[in-house]
């Protein structure tokens, strides 16, 4: 049977939506649109007469950035995480799965509305107390869920991310002139990348990001997969979880915290309501390396700032790695 796309007619998605059993026989779509802009699967809004659905669809590569591979199977990765978060207090932080379809990778969910992710927090350079202790308790409640379901390793998706995140931002020849995205970031970067006691600690900490843990982390724990709705915070897209260690979903979150307000309170934050053991040490050092790979690597950020507060926020993130 030939594969069904989100690329597909209006007619084609309806007459799929309804061969899943989502929509009823007499209910109609009657618009599809984009509701963001998805970096690694395709992401529809489906409106019908009656309600909306979110499809998400995985393909054989980012959507985002068409030429770098990716696995297919990462959407059942991400259905794999709501399943083991069904009895946790975080499933009401995550919107609801409706239909799961692995023939085709694709994913349906209930559609929170016409929300906004809290990238915005990069121009207002703040965020409210109340986000940071919601996420930091969030965090927590995921890392604590028991695992029942095992999830798939995600091998395959884990090393892509370890190459974007420990290894390319810190090679010298690797194909992205930063100077292409700022006058002048290329020659900032170059006495990071050309730090060897620096690249030591952050290879040993890529290592640690490869190997298996045993605790639920959401994997992608960033300003773009938060949003709000009302007064309500949740968070979508967690198709890069797997068994790892707390301190990452940790120190990404301090990481981009930390650029949009220029401070370290984050880390206090953490340490006053995050219970569970944990290292601050790995994540003041995870957080530093998430800073410099979206400073200085492929995946940039939608963060305005000169090349001194840049390089304030490198130097910032190298004593962070450094301890």
């Amino acid at each position: 049977m030939k594969k069904f796309s989100l690329d597909s007619s209006f007619t084609a998605i309806e007459n799929y939506l309804k061969l899943q059993g989502v929509i009823q026989p007499n209910e109609f779509i009657i618009a599809v649109e984009k509701p963001g802009e998805g970096n690694m699967n395709v992401v529809l809004r489906i409106k019908t007469d009656v309600t909306s659905y979110i499809l998400k669809q995985s393909r054989a590569y980012v959507q985002k950035y068409p030429q770098i591979p990716a696995p297919l199977h990462r959407i059942q990765v991400e259905y794999q995480f709501y399943n083991n978060l069904k009895k946790s207090k975080a499933a009401r932080s995550f919107p609801k799965i409706l239909h799961f379809d692995p023939n085709n990778y694709t994913l349906i969910q209930e559609d929170l509305g016409n929300i906004q992710d809290l990238t915005t927090i990069y121009d207002q350079k703040s965020i409210a107390p109340s986000d940071v202790t919601s996420l930091i308790e969030l965090a927590q409640l995921i890392h604590k869920t028991p695992i029942k379901n095992t999830p798939l390793k995600n091998k395959e998706l884990r090393q892509l991310n370890h190459q974007h995140i420990f290894v390319l931002p810190f090679e010298q020849e690797n194909g992205f002139n930063l100077n292409d995205v700022q006058t002048g970031l290329q020659q900032l970067a170059e006495p990071f990348k050309n730090d060897e006691e620096l690249k030591t600690i952050i290879k040993s900490l890529g290592e640690l990001y490869l190997s298996e843990g045993e605790v639920l982390i959401h994997g992608d724990y960033y300003p773009g997969s938060w949003v709000k709705r009302q007064n309500s915070l949740f968070v979508i897209d967690p198709e890069f979880s797997f068994l790892g260690f707390a301190e990452f979903d940790l120190g990404v979150m301090a990481a981009h915290v930390i650029m949009a307000t220029g401070n370290k309170q984050i880390f206090t934050d953490i340490k006053n309501s995050y219970t569970e053991d944990f290292s601050m040490k790995i994540t003041q050092q995870i957080a530093g390396i998430e800073i410099m790979r979206r400073i200085i690597g492929l995946a940039q950020l939608p963060l305005t700032r000169s090349l001194s507060e840049k390089e304030r926020l490198l130097v910032l993130a190298k004593n962070l790695i450094l301890q």
